[in-house]
């Protein structure tokens, strides 16, 4: 039987996994900290700041053996040990001359040292750290080990290998040491002469290794200030981001659960920042959420009880028809439940219709339209086809075009259609409905006038709402649906448009209905 564990398909790392997993704030410290890790990798080329001085040191030994070494071989074999003395003393280094078989001819510390090493158990406990420092760090450069400096029991030439060096090369050699306190020990060896002798100069410079633990120690204040300094700042500027980040996520996760009718986002309105610009942006997309959430719930209340009043209807007639025997009130019961049933026919497809506008116009490509060529042609049709209502239809262009706005063909001949019918069945017969469109700065206006008994002031934002319908006088209960001037301002609004009742120019009796759209040079060739 297969292990479900080898079926189990095996997810790709992604390198930017782990900035996923962890939260903005460690990130934060992470990036300040790990600059200045970088930083602090220049502890590291305190080494070659080291290599140099003892380079130079290695130089200046160099000439000073070399000089010695020439005035030994110019200076009488009784002045030569006065010489050494006095060279080691103004020089603060330790000169012995070797004769040619390796004995110790003279020694410049007979007359009393000049320098003394320290004995690293007598130093105090900064010292002794100090040289741990020094030792971990040669351990992490990975430094070859420098030989310790010792003076043998016996001081012969053969005791420094230097000494055979220079006498084989005839030439200065220099070698590195360390001092008890590990602290370098620089030994220049150079032949005396041609006769075989040779003179080994020592030097402790423990200045060097000084030089170099006080630059370390300035440049690990100076890092560690900063350090402090930039988890600080890096804190600050993670509360700066963090805190209001986390208080729009509760807001949001309030409102996603819907325990609060009213969740109050906050709009951060003293930051400029694009912290505050979200903020905004969220609480303006909860407050539009919830209003969405209200409407579509008042529509939903508003269709149950459309569809209910039909349906109330329909079955106290269908129960009724069974009971009743007079074939005039079965027929009247009969035609009550037809029209009953093509009232809710209606409903449902105005319903399922305006239920659709919002998904095609997100995916709708605006273009330009014509008004002018589709408010006639749309005339035209109805005329064609007799759905006038026995009114005359006419399009009137006021100005010079053109007559073109950014929009969805199918969905601006819809408000038209429903503005056309709007004010067809409200208009007497053989009364006049005008279309008329006209330029208005950078928007286009169109505008559909009847001879009705117009709208009255007070009902002029009611006629948008859905299910809200003023009956032609003499017309059917249930003939309108109320919905066809709510679908018409839902598809001008989402044009970037608007659509509202007003007077007649002429002042005369009547209803007149105005779409505004923008140009289409004014408006973007997308519909977003």
């Amino acid at each position: 039987m297969a292990d479900p564990a080898a079926t189990r398909p095996v997810r790709a790392w992604n390198r930017r996994d782990w900035t996923r997993r962890t939260s903005l704030t460690a990130r934060i410290l992470a990036v300040n900290i790990i600059a200045l890790g970088l930083m602090a990798g220049s502890l590291f080329y305190l080494d070659s700041y080291r290599k140099q001085l003892l380079a130079e040191r290695f130089r200046l030994a160099q000439a000073e053996v070399a000089i010695a070494a020439e005035g030994l071989a110019a200076a009488a074999p009784a002045r030569r040990e006065v010489l050494l003395t006095d060279i080691g003393r103004h020089q603060e280094l330790r000169l012995r001359f070797y004769a040619a078989d390796g004995r110790l001819l003279a020694d410049s510390f007979a007359a009393g040292p000049t320098f003394t090493l320290a004995d690293p158990e007598a130093q105090g406990i900064l010292l002794k750290a100090a040289r741990w420092i020094d030792a971990a760090m040669n351990w992490a450069l990975g430094s070859d080990p420098i030989p310790a400096y010792a003076d043998p029991a016996l001081d012969r030439a053969e005791a420094w290998p230097e000494l055979a060096e220079a006498r084989r090369l005839g030439a200065s050699v220099i070698r590195l040491r360390a001092a008890p306190d590990e602290t370098p020990m620089i030994n220049a060896a150079a032949p005396v002469g041609r006769d075989g002798s040779t003179l080994l100069a020592t030097r402790n410079a423990p200045d060097i290794t000084q030089a170099v633990r006080d630059a370390r120690g300035t440049l690990a204040i100076v890092l560690a200030v900063t350090l402090l300094i930039s988890i600080q700042l890096s804190l600050f500027l993670a509360r700066t981001i963090v805190q209001p980040l986390r208080m729009l996520v509760r807001a949001a996760i309030r409102v996603r659960l819907g325990r609060e009718r009213e969740v109050v986002v906050p709009r951060l309105p003293d930051r400029r920042d694009e912290i505050g610009l979200l903020a905004r942006a969220i609480s303006d997309m909860s407050s539009a959420l919830r209003h969405r959430i209200d409407a579509g719930e008042r529509f939903a209340a508003d269709v149950a009880h459309e569809i209910k009043n039909p349906l109330a209807s329909l079955r106290s007639a269908l129960e009724s028809l069974g009971k009743v025997e007079d074939e005039a009130l079965r027929r009247q019961l009969t035609e009550i439940a037809a029209h009953d049933v093509r009232r809710i026919d209606r409903l449902v497809t105005e319903i399922a219709e305006i239920s659709r506008i919002d998904a095609q116009l997100t995916r709708s490509r605006f273009v330009a339209v014509n008004l002018l060529a589709l408010a006639r042609s749309l005339v035209a049709e109805r005329e064609e086809r007799g759905s006038d209502g026995r009114c005359t239809l006419a399009v009137i262009a006021v100005g010079n075009g053109p007559w073109d706005a950014p929009g969805d063909a199918a969905q601006l001949e819809r408000v038209l259609e429903n503005l056309l019918d709007n004010a067809i069945s409200f208009s007497p017969p053989g009364g006049d409905v005008v279309v008329t469109l006209e330029r208005q700065h950078d928007r286009l206006e169109l505008a559909v006038t009847d001879e009705g008994p117009g709208i009255p002031l007070e009902a002029r934002e009611k006629v948008f709402e859905r299910f809200h319908s003023l009956r032609p006088q003499g017309e059917d209960f249930g003939s309108h649906s109320g919905l066809g001037l709510a679908i018409a301002r839902t598809i001008a609004e989402a044009h970037d448009g608007s659509l509202f009742a007003s007077d007649r120019a002429d002042g005369k009796r009547g209803a007149r209905l105005v779409l505004h759209l923008p140009l289409v040079d004014e408006a973007p060739e997308d519909g977003e």
